[in-house]
Formats: C-alpha cells, sequence, structure tokens
C-alpha cells in the first residue's frame, strides 16, 4: 500500500501479486485508514509505505502498533521517470505502492518518542530564531522606505537601536505605530527562546553525550544540544559512509567506463546538521591547527567550499570516534582524507 499523505486526506495505491486491486482517497484519520485496510484486505500481510513529512511517525506508530509492516522513507529515495511531467497524489501514491512491492524502497530511521520529545526544543528554538530575522527585517525595510536609516547601513539591527529610534527619530504616526508592533513581536519572541534554551540547559545536564559534544572544535552549546538531539551516540549508522551519507555531506557522483567525477554534495538527509556541522567546522579552523592546515591543503587544490565540506565530515566523523571510545574528542587528531 502506498500511501500519499496530506494534512486532510490520504490517497491510497493497493497492489497485490504485481496487481493495482485498490485505488482511492480517505479521510487523514490512522483509525479510518485501518478500518479500510481490513475491510478489503482482511487476513492479508500488508506492507505500505508513505513519505516523510510533516505528519512525522504518528502514522507510522499507529500501522506498526496494530499489525501493518510500515516504513517511513526519504521523499528523495522514490524514483521518477525523467520524461515523467506529470505528478499527482495518485500517481506518488502508486509509485510508492510499485517501488515498495519490487523491494527497492528502505525506510528511514523512526527515532523514539522520547528522541522526538528532546528534538521539539531545538527544533522550535531554531524555527523562533528565523521569525526573529524575519520581524527585524520588516523593521529594517519600513526604516529604510522612509529614510530613517540610510540604504548603507551594515551592522545588524537591534532592540536596543530601535528603540533609540523611536526615541529620537521624528516618525510620522503611522510608521511609529508600525515599528512599535513589531518591536512588540520581536521582544515576545525573544523570551521565548529565552524559556526555551533555559529547557535546553536542563536537557543538558542529563545527557551523557552533552560532555563529548562539547568538548569538540568549534562546537557551542547550541551546536552541542543540537547535534546530540539529532545524531545521539550514533549507533544507528554502521558506518562513517552512512552517517556522511545522512548528514548530506558526501558528494554526487556521476562515473561511466573509466571516468569518475564527483559533483556538489547531495543535500540528502537532515539540512539541520549539515548546516550546523558546516559553521562548526568553520569556527573549528580558528581552534585546531591540524584542521586548519588540512583545510589550507584541500582549498588550493578543489577550492573553500569543497574544503570546508571536508572539514564538516572530519568533524562529525572525530566526534563519533570520540563517542565510540567513550572519550572526549582530542583536538588535531587524525588528517581528512585528500
Amino acid at each position: 500500500v502506498g500511501i500519499d499523505v496530506h494534512r486532510r486526506t490520504y490517497w491510497l495505491s493497493c497492489k497485490c501479486d504485481g496487481e493495482l486491486v485498490k485505488r482511492c482517497q480517505i479521510e487523514a484519520n490512522p483509525e479510518k485508514l485501518l478500518i479500510f485496510l481490513r475491510k478489503h484486505f482482511l487476513g492479508a500481510e500488508i506492507y505500505s509505505v508513505y513519505e516523510a513529512g510533516f505528519s512525522c511517525f504518528t502514522l507510522h506508530r499507529y500501522l506498526e502498533k496494530h499489525g501493518v509492516n510500515n516504513i517511513v522513507v526519504n521523499p528523495g529515495s522514490i524514483a521518477v521517470n525523467a520524461r515523467d511531467r506529470v505528478k499527482t497524489d495518485k500517481r506518488d501514491s502508486l509509485k510508492q505502492a510499485t517501488q515498495l512491492a519490487n523491494g527497492s524502497l528502505s525506510g528511514i530511521r523512526i527515532p523514539s518518542e522520547s528522541e522526538e520529545s528532546s528534538r521539539l526544543l531545538t527544533r522550535s528554538r531554531e524555527q523562533l530564531v528565523k521569525e526573529k530575522t524575519r520581524i527585524r527585517n520588516q523593521i529594517r525595510f519600513k526604516l529604510h522606505q522612509y529614510h530613517i536609516i540610510p540604504l548603507e547601513h551594515k551592522t545588524v539591527l537591534t532592540e536596543k537601536y530601535v528603540m533609540k529610534v523611536l526615541e529620537e527619530a521624528n516618525l510620522p504616526v503611522e510608521l511609529r505605530l508600525v515599528v512599535e508592533s513589531y518591536l512588540s513581536i520581536w521582544n515576545s519572541i525573544t523570551e521565548q527562546i529565552k524559556k526555551i534554551e533555559k529547557e535546553m540547559w536542563h536537557q543538558a545536564k542529563d545527557c551523557p553525550l552533552e560532555k563529548v559534544y562539547r568538548s569538540a572544535s568549534g562546537i557551542g552549546p547550541i551546536a552541542a544540544r543540537t547535534l546530540a538531539n539529532e545524531l545521539g551516540d550514533m549507533s544507528q549508522f554502521k558506518n562513517e559512509r552512512a552517517l556522511f551519507s545522512y548528514t548530506g555531506l558526501t558528494p554526487a557522483e556521476y562515473s561511466s567506463g573509466e571516468h569518475r567525477r564527483l559533483g556538489h554534495i547531495s543535500r540528502q538527509g537532515n539540512i539541520r546538521v549539515r548546516r550546523i556541522l558546516t559553521e562548526c567546522a568553520w569556527v573549528a579552523l580558528r581552534k585546531d591547527e591540524k584542521l586548519a592546515a588540512d583545510f589550507q591543503r584541500i582549498s588550493k587544490r578543489a577550492g573553500r567550499k569543497r574544503a570546508i565540506v571536508a572539514i564538516a565530515r572530519k568533524l562529525i566523523g572525530r566526534i563519533r570516534a570520540a563517542i565510540r571510545k567513550g572519550e572526549l574528542y582530542e583536538p588535531g587528531h587524525g588528517s581528512v582524507a585528500a
């Protein structure tokens, strides 16, 4: 059964022995989905699949609990014909069912409910920070529009600076009202971020992996919490290649015959982890002479962007090794492969 999941509906395509036996749309409700499956396929062993997305893993856990063999897959793992120019929910569910029946789909790892709850803090903080940045830019654009601050103003707009503008500048009544409204939202978001961060510090005290992540070069408290929540002890990865694939830090490959060409990184996997590792890698260069030397060596041949990706891979690889050994991270240990 291929399930194309949406907020209000599920599109189902059901195949048995290679034949499409049922295709329909039902209400997006796990209980009603189970009733449908048991009604039409009583006594059958059912295998189902849906793509990871907004619905997370609630549907998966419900189906597994009631005897349905379900997997959740990365949307990028669904093969698409190069000439296929039509995309509908009905066709997507059929692709899932067909590829599941062929054995060509592999499910992603499903986090435990406690892991999912822990991630909620760091992910929500990230969303609030983005929203705060959006509000700050809105204020900047309004002040630019009325030439209150010059267009060449490059410094980061702070709450203190905006308060100063409101006190000293002769703003039109309408503009003052709008800026004060945005500033109120900005202050509210800041307070909510502080509350979440306070809970994150409590979370860190109870996490046995915190010291290992914090010991790594370039890894600060926010990055350590995020990586610990997203990756845990990394025991789910059988080797470094699987870990790098999850982070999307492996290069895409275009090879034919004797020719082998590596392209840009795949960008699959966890974008949140990839972004943080890249940011931390830049900081690590200032604290780890070995990583800095490797960066200089690789950047001369492949450029700075590819070099920092190599450093990010090395950084998380070292952290994984430290966790496996039960030791803290050691700066300057090992080198990046050319």
